[in-house]
């Protein structure tokens, strides 16, 4: 089991969980394991978000990069998909992003990219973590002319921006309508500067709020995971569309025109319509999660796609469109991959594949909002022991209940039992047609698990 990371690089709260010595030691390490076979002193790129906490961490990240002797470019803030691209973009050794994502200001993390601009995988960081317990950081010190140096590079924002530009230039201003507008919501997030900048570029008519970071306000009852704000915005401003990021700028959700929520599911129907009128589908596939809604599944077996879902998390989904050469997939929460454009989620990537399937095809938002059917869904937490909370599998009882509850659904309804990675709980979740049927089912089946497993 892991010590530090944990299933998005590690995330604590800041400078008394995630402290400066604690985060040297990860830089160093880090340096070390992810530049090991190179032969030139190592490129590190560091972007961050606009936690209060991101210049502290910061600090302790440079001091310990450059005392093993990498060389480091500060992006300041950024998000965390303009870091990915901009790895590839300067062929650095690796890069890092300072980031607690969706979490509030008190929290903060580090994330590191390959040189390939995709998350490390499991196995680095459990390297990274063994350099760090295994006394040999001392070691790993660069003397005299060896030492790092750092410089700002702020000006590289600028590369992000073009990027987009050269991207989405020319079908915007094809399509474009003066009445077309959207409202922005950047989280008081990484994107709160660069969002704006790119929707001047492309000449997109929009409306921007929770653009004013302070530092501690960051996700306050704003951007992907707090949407009541934008929806009222959008419905009192008439306008055709709200596009929410997060705090780093990796996920985006949307509301249509009359403040209904699109969400990763829908973006996901959305914009593969949008990429097989093109021929531009790859293998015609859409790659998602098992906690995606049934109603994605179904509107690919209408629509003739594949479905092909990972276990939870933006890194599995990776790994299977790159094993398997898909181009499109994502997370229900809204990470969105496209990996014809960049190896990561990318919220503001994703809004703008949206706003061009909107314009290309004269539609409402919420018209290609109702591609997918959404089923309901409940979640009971079963309360069981620690010890035996992998154990449902191994019982006929509850293996029955499942079982035959699933086939009584044929089809049109879903079981999906998930064991807690951090609590003593077993989920369950049930989706279906009825929802007093489903939160019926779901209790009996999470009582049965909690009688058996305790």
């Amino acid at each position: 089991m892991r010590k530090y990371f944990g299933t998005d690089g590690i995330r604590r709260i800041a400078n008394t969980e995630l402290t400066p010595e604690l985060v040297y030691k990860v830089a160093k390490a880090g340096a070390y394991v992810l530049s090991k076979h190179t032969d030139h002193a190592p490129l590190i790129l560091i972007g961050r978000d606009t936690r209060i906490s991101g210049t502290l961490i910061e600090s302790a990240m440079v001091a310990g990069f450059l005392s093993y002797g990498a060389n480091v470019k500060l992006l300041g803030v950024m998000p965390t998909p303009a870091v990915a691209y901009l790895t590839r973009k300067l062929k650095a050794d690796a890069s890092v992003v300072i980031s607690a994502s969706h979490n509030t200001y008190e929290f903060n993390g580090i994330k590191y990219f390959s040189n390939k601009g995709t998350k490390i995988p499991d196995s680095l960081e459990e390297e990274i973590e063994e350099v760090m317990d295994s006394g040999k950081l001392d070691e790993l010190t660069a003397v005299n002319d060896k030492i790092g140096v750092s410089e700002y590079a702020l000006e590289l924002e600028e590369e992000y921006v073009y990027f987009f530009r050269k991207t989405f230039d020319e079908v915007i201003e094809k399509y474009n309508k003066k009445d077309f507008v959207v409202g922005i919501d950047t989280a008081n997030g990484a994107t709160y500067k660069v969002a704006e900048k790119v929707f001047k570029a492309l000449g997109i008519n929009y409306k921007i709020i929770n653009n004013t970071p302070n530092g501690i306000n960051i996700n306050d009852n704003c951007g992907s995971t707090h949407l009541n704000n934008l929806k009222q915005f959008v419905k009192d401003n008439h306008l055709s569309l709200g596009i929410a990021y997060d705090g780093d700028g990796d996920r985006c959700l949307a509301v249509d025109e009359n403040g209904e929520e699109i969400d990763g599911d829908n973006l996901l129907a959305i914009i593969s319509n949008n990429l097989r009128k093109q021929n531009k589908l790859n293998k015609n596939t859409i790659v998602a999660t098992v906690m995606s809604n049934l109603g994605l599944n179904k509107y690919c077996e209408n629509n003739d796609l594949s479905f092909i879902q990972t276990k939870v998390g933006d890194r599995y989904v990776l790994e299977e469109m790159l094993k398997q050469g898909y181009n499109l997939g994502g997370e229900q929460s809204g990470h969105v991959i496209l990996l014809d454009y960049n190896p990561t989620g990318d919220g503001i990537l994703t809004s703008l594949m949206l706003i061009k399937a909107l314009l290309e095809e004269n539609k409402k938002a919420s018209e290609l909002r109702s591609f997918v059917k959404k089923y309901p869904q409940v979640l009971v937490n079963a309360k069981v022991s620690s010890e035996k909370k992998y154990d449902y599998e191994k019982n006929e009882e509850i293996k029955k209940a499942i079982n035959d509850l699933e086939q009584e659904f044929a089809g049109n309804g879903r079981v999906l039992i998930r064991p807690s990675g951090t609590e003593p709980l077993v989920r369950v979740m049930i989706e279906g047609e009825n929802q007093a049927y489903i939160s019926q089912k779901a209790n009996e089946i999470a009582k049965l698990i909690e009688e058996k497993l305790k």
